[in-house]
Formats: C-alpha cells, sequence, structure tokens
C-alpha cells in the first residue's frame, strides 16, 4: 500500500496507469472506515486494475463547524482496515490546503433541484460543496469506476447529474447498504453514539421497513405519523424529516404512478447526531 499527501504524486502515478491502459477505481471516503467503506474497496478491487481509497474530511461540505469539528477521525486504523482488504489500495489523504490551494471555493451547480430536498432542505450549500470536491477527485484521479454507498442514495443522484454536467467518462457504482445487526445502516458518524442510543437506533431501519410493508396498505400521512410518534416518543430521538419521493428526479409524489419507482429517506436526530437512510418501496 502506498500512502500520498500530494496531488503531484497522484498525478505521477495516475498518468503511469493510463499509459499501461489499466483500469482505476476510486473509493472516495472521509475516514473513519467501516465495513460499508470496505465493502466500496473490496467492489473496486474485484472489478478494477488499480484502486484508490481518499481518505479527506471535506470542509465545504458541512454547513454546521461543530459538526465538522466533532467528526471521527482514526487515519492509522483506517490504513489498516485498507491493508487487510488488499495490501495493492494505494491511499490518498491530503491536508486542506493541499486540496483546495489557497481558499475555500465552493463550485456552484445546476444539480436541477436535486439539491433542494431531503438533506439540502437542512444542509445548506451541503451538496455544492460533495460536488466541488468530487470533481477535484474524478479530475485528479480520472477514474473508470467510482463506488459509492446507496445509504447516501441522494448524494449518488448528485454525482451522477454532476458526471453528466462535467462530461466525465466515470461509470458511478452504486453499492448496497451495509447494516449493523439490528439494521442500524452503518455511518461513521455511528462512532459518535452511545452503546444504548446505538441499539435503539434500531428503530430507524424497522421503520424503514414498516413503511415498505404498508406503502400500499394505508396513505402516506398515516405511515408518517405512525414513524414520528414512535420515534419522537424515545429520549434523545427526534425525527427530522420521513419523505417519499420519485426514485429517480427525488421529488415528492402527489399521487402514486404504477409505472414509477419511489424510495422513502428518513433522517432522526440522536442526541444532536444525524442518521440517515432510505429504502426502496415500490
Amino acid at each position: 500500500m502506498q500512502l500520498y499527501t500530494l496531488k503531484s504524486q497522484v498525478e505521477t502515478s495516475v498518468q503511469k496507469t493510463i499509459r499501461l491502459e489499466k483500469t482505476i477505481g476510486l473509493v472516495p471516503t472521509m475516514g473513519s472506515l467501516h465495513q460499508g467503506h470496505l465493502s466500496l474497496l473490496k467492489r473496486a478491487v474485484e472489478s478494477c486494475d488499480i484502486v484508490w481509497a481518499t481518505i479527506f474530511v471535506n470542509p465545504t461540505q458541512f454547513n454546521n463547524k461543530n459538526d465538522l469539528k466533532n467528526y471521527p477521525k482514526n487515519i492509522k486504523n483506517d490504513l489498516e482496515l485498507i491493508l487487510k482488504i488488499s495490501k495493492n489500495i494505494n491511499v490518498f489523504s491530503p491536508e486542506i490546503s493541499e486540496m483546495y490551494d489557497s481558499e475555500l471555493k465552493t463550485e456552484t451547480f445546476d444539480f436541477q433541484n436535486l439539491d433542494k430536498e431531503l438533506e439540502g432542505k437542512y444542509r445548506n450549500n451541503h451538496f455544492n460543496g460533495v460536488g466541488t470536491i468530487v470533481s477535484k477527485l474524478f479530475e485528479l484521479f480520472k477514474p473508470n469506476k467510482a463506488f459509492f454507498g446507496e445509504k447516501d442514495f441522494q448524494q449518488t443522484r448528485i454525482i451522477n447529474r454532476l458526471i453528466k454536467i462535467k462530461n466525465y467518462s466515470t461509470e458511478l457504482v452504486i453499492c448496497p447498504t451495509v447494516r449493523e445487526q439490528n439494521g442500524l445502516a452503518l455511518s461513521s458518524r455511528n462512532a459518535l453514539l452511545s452503546t444504548i442510543n446505538k441499539e435503539k437506533a434500531a428503530v430507524i431501519y424497522n421503520k424503514l421497513i414498516y413503511c415498505k410493508e404498508n406503502f400500499e396498505k394505508t396513505s402516506f400521512k398515516n405511515i408518517y405519523n405512525n414513524c414520528k410518534e414512535e420515534i419522537n416518543s424515545i429520549s434523545h430521538f427526534e425525527l427530522e424529516y420521513l419523505e417519499l419521493v420519485n426514485n429517480e428526479s427525488l421529488e415528492k409524489e402527489q399521487k402514486i404512478d404504477a409505472n414509477n419507482s419511489y424510495r422513502i429517506f428518513i433522517c432522526v436526530l440522536v442526541n444532536g447526531v444525524r442518521l440517515i437512510d432510505n429504502i426502496l418501496v415500490k
């Protein structure tokens, strides 16, 4: 495993890979790796000649300074976990000044309203920050494939739009959400939960299953009220949103069309920690 901290080092290595006509797989992360990240790396190793993992906590996608400050970091543990997947994975872990040069400038994108709902509604300019760092990484690595998790499904829609905007030749590979035994979607933020709250957070996935099972049996209003009542009854738990949207456009649906597919997104604040998840219901 090679650890790089400079863009110039990456550029040299990438150019060599391109000359050899080998495929490049990219797994962008913000570190504090868990089995969800590792599943992306395994998928990349299986389908690409050269695999890069990036470890970079991107400041431009945080609208909350405390959230950025408290985001878990453990580079030593991250590198050990990556080594267990493959000794041939390259890692890029730059400083902020290396990634953004002289200033933290966020690019503005036309995401065709994909960034206005769900996470975008509660995290101002978040997806412009995501688009900014992903475009920097795509231009640096020129990946044939980039791997992202289904847990962040809205983000995958944003990146798919980014690929079209920038005319990148990168294939977006969406991998299934990896979960704890109790169903809680794996997330770096889970490390910020107490043991008891982590156990109680099983309610999030349980309610998504409830949503899927009752999607065609009752109104979404009834489903929403049921979920809100149960989640908010738990101490320090608060439902921030539960929304039914079109699986492609992410627009809220007033009337269900048998020809469309739908997904339900959820965000729960657990003692201030934001936990998101989603499920395809049709």
